[in-house]
């Protein structure tokens, strides 16, 4: 049941459907400019000043930053040139050099994109986003660390959203001032080309020069982590211990770069949350989906210069219309049934055959990435979306159209024995959670048959006690904890001392990752995980590693 303030929710939602690389559909809004000024934005003391220590040299000039409670923070450093106009769909390009010293006070513009539209106050509450200005001089990262000296890890971000929509600073546990504070490391986060503007096949409209264009979101990163190799020293970065990981999109970004070949050596530690794989689609299907888009445009076939032109929201509603006609029906990742078999045109990366030569983690693990360890994990409830409260009867019958009465009946009856202290609504949301749990394993599976390096497996069911705990662990949640930022995520964690504790754990295994590929630590042993047992670390009020934790519900979904 819903009321009239918890009825929309569908910019988040189509982030939710995308969270396995699928393509989000929705139309674009006016900007909302600002930096991110949060309840609860600072989690530590110690005032605010821009040093001239806060200044640091990159290759293309040096940049000027602030400290705050200790830690050194730029934002928006460029890493490439603007990617509108004429290099719109190119490769990127690095930024020109600069005299003097770049303000890296605020964050950078984010690609455009169609922005919040949460109708349901909840939601926003909890969630907390932050829409900014958009361009397409979106190249742009930020990097937080306790010196800019020293040799540290480098832990590097990718946000999710799909490949569609999303940026470096849209939730309050991105920041990662707490991370260098509490935990030693350079941390970083990336915007990048997004849906349109990164994976848009244009090739065929204007030559070999954009022979690229349909994975340049992906490219981007590819020339973000270049950018760490080459600068991260000078902000107390070791070079050759750098971490890459993702939530959501963000996975799906992590597990397509340990498949590309030009990101080789680039990064030495991965992790996938709730996220990852993709049942991408071929180089002749997007050619053929770019073809029916510029139809719909009514621009020449080999006008490249009027599609450069275009406004951006204009081309973002034609190829929404396109996909829509080209993909075969489906109700989405969070609704009840079996996933698509077959791939999907729109926004994310494709199977082009020279960029990404392999559906990694999807039709299998990538070799070129066998010796990097990997952490992986999904949340208990995945559909956590407010407005969504079903009676059991509902939840029953919703069930039962997507698998069919049997597997309704054996799924309910399970989930309720399993966890009688929570709500059939919370329940509800876990189907999804127990999907994403299946995929886990199955990825973490395909990486255990390298025979190379280990594979962590996580299961996030912290239940949040806000809103009467009716969320539980929603998609997104275990952000606030690995980052270590349950005070500036207070709307979502309450930042009670049972959060705080889990937090450290959480921030600490993943710090502890990305320094020796081993999340293990004091008190907390976590061990490699292997396709019979499933071993996880669980996170709750109580963590430690399960054997296959939910293994006998999820495997339901299987039968």
């Amino acid at each position: 049941m819903q009321d009239e303030n918890s009825k929309g929710l569908s910019r988040r939602h189509a982030m939710l459907l995308s969270a396995m690389a699928s393509a989000g559909i929705a139309m674009p809004v006016a900007a909302q400019a600002g930096d991110s000024i949060k309840t609860a934005a600072h989690s530590a003391p110690g005032g605010c000043s821009t040093p001239r220590s806060a200044i640091a040299k990159t290759q293309y000039g040096k940049v000027r930053g602030f400290v705050e409670g200790g830690v050194f923070t730029f934002k928006g450093i460029p890493y490439g040139a603007t990617t509108a106009g004429e290099n719109r769909w190119l490769p990127a390009k690095a930024p020109k050099k600069w005299e003097g010293e770049y303000p890296a006070l605020v964050y950078g513009d984010n690609c455009p994109q169609n922005l919040h539209d949460f109708t349901s106050i909840e939601q926003s509450f909890l969630q907390d986003w932050d829409d900014g200005p958009m361009s397409e001089d979106m190249l742009k990262l930020n990097i937080w660390t306790p010196s800019l000296s020293g040799s540290r890890a480098v832990m590097v971000y990718f946000h999710g959203g799909g490949f569609s929509f999303g940026s470096s600073y849209e939730l309050p546990s991105h920041e990662g001032a707490q991370m260098a504070r509490h935990h030693d490391v350079v941390q970083v986060s990336v915007n990048h080309r997004l849906n349109a503007l990164g994976f848009f096949d244009v090739s065929e409209i204007g030559g070999a020069a954009y022979e690229g264009s349909v994975n340049v979101g992906m490219t981007d990163l590819v020339f973000a982590l270049k950018w760490v190799q080459e600068n991260i020293a000078n902000f107390g970065g070791d070079p050759n211990k750098v971490m890459i990981y993702g939530q959501s999109g963000g996975g799906s970004k992590v597990t397509t770069l340990l498949g590309m070949n030009s990101a080789a050596g680039l990064f030495h530690r991965a992790s996938v949350q709730s996220g990852g794989g993709g049942l991408i689609p071929t180089g002749d299907m997007s050619k053929e989906f770019a073809r029916q888009v510029v139809k719909e445009l009514g621009i020449g076939p080999k006008d490249i210069g009027a599609l450069q032109k275009i406004e951006w929201a204009k081309l973002f509603a034609a190829g929404n219309a396109v996909a829509a006609k080209m993909n075969p029906p489906w109700k989405g990742f969070f609704a009840p049934g079996p996933m698509p078999t077959t791939p999907r045109v729109g926004w994310s990366p494709t199977l082009d055959g020279n960029i990404i030569t392999l559906r990694s983690f999807q039709d299998a693990a990538p070799t070129v990435s066998k010796n990097v360890p990997m952490l992986i994990g999904s949340v208990s409830e995945e559909a956590g979306v407010y407005h969504n409260n079903p009676t059991e009867a509902e939840w029953r019958e919703s069930l039962a159209k997507g698998y069919g009465p049997e597997k309704a009946d054996a799924l309910v009856a399970a989930m309720k024995k399993a966890h009688p202290e929570k709500q059939i609504r919370t329940l509800s949301y876990g189907v999804a959670g127990l999907a994403i749990r299946n995929n886990i394993t199955r990825m973490a599976k395909l990486k255990y048959d390298l025979g190379a390096a280990p594979v962590y497996q996580y299961w996030f069911s912290w239940q949040s006690p806000m809103l009467d705990g009716v969320l539980g662990a929603w998609h997104t949640a275990e952000l606030a904890f690995c980052f270590d930022n349950t005070k500036r995520c207070e709307q979502a964690t309450g930042d009670t001392a049972e959060a705080r504790a889990i937090a450290k754990k959480m921030a600490t295994a993943w710090a502890n990752f990305a320094r020796t590929g081993n999340p293990s630590q004091p008190g907390l042993a976590w061990t490699p995980s292997d396709p019979i047992r499933n071993q996880a670390m669980v996170f709750d009020k109580t963590c430690g590693m399960v054997d296959d934790p939910e293994g006998a519900v999820r495997k339901i979904l299987l039968g």
